[in-house]
């Protein structure tokens, strides 16, 4: 290319142009880390949801006449809870457009799965040895440490919920074996309610 069309191409671009351009690139990373900055994989909607769920099950648990009876009972409301949740961060993610699988959800994710996982392993343990009124703390305690660890790096209600649960878990080992099932409602109720309409409100839905 000849000097002359260098000298022809340089005057003929738009300054302009150039300038709104590169004030678009601007706003376009800053909408990026505010959006990075405030987004939480944890469904503010979604875990209120699973809240209400919670507390119905805590009822119909409570009338179960066997162990067995009771277990099944909150085996089928952590399959909903599941469901709710996960269709629930589907549905956020996509609608602030962040990534699910990488970033704050991947990090969520990641630390929050393995606590959940010694809880299911222990839940067999407790269960072979028939120690059914250890399973609303242990579940509430796991739950707690994992909503802390996922959210360590997110924003910070969720070690704070994370805490509280953990608090809770605290309480049904140290109160008498026929409150568990008011525990579960407080915890998995009550403060998934809580929270939930907190993290909604605050982050995105």
């Amino acid at each position: 290319m000849s000097y002359e069309n260098e000298i022809y191409q340089s005057s003929s671009s738009d300054p302009a142009h150039d300038r709104s351009r590169a004030l678009d690139d601007l706003r376009y990373i800053r909408d990026t880390m505010e959006r990075a900055g405030s987004f939480t994989a944890v469904p503010g909607w979604g875990t209120a949801a699973m809240g209400l769920t919670a507390v119905v099950a805590a009822g119909l648990a409570s009338r179960q006449p066997t162990p067995d009876a009771w277990l099944l009972t909150w085996f089928i409301e952590a399959a909903l809870a599941v469901a709710i949740g996960v269709s629930a961060m589907i549905r956020k993610a996509r609608a602030v457009r962040a990534p699910l699988f990488r970033g704050a959800g991947a990090r969520f994710v990641f630390g929050f799965c393995p606590p959940q996982v010694a809880g299911a392993l222990l839940t067999a343990v407790l269960y072979r040895a028939e120690m059914y009124e250890a399973l609303p703390g242990t579940w509430l305690l796991l739950y707690g440490a994992g909503v802390m660890t996922g959210g360590a790096f997110s924003v910070t209600v969720l070690p704070i919920m994370g805490a509280c649960f953990m608090v809770a878990g605290l309480g049904s080992f140290l109160a008498p074996a026929a409150w568990g099932d008011a525990f579960m409602a407080a915890g998995f109720g009550g403060l998934n309610i809580v929270f939930g309409i907190i993290i909604a409100k605050r982050y995105g839905g």
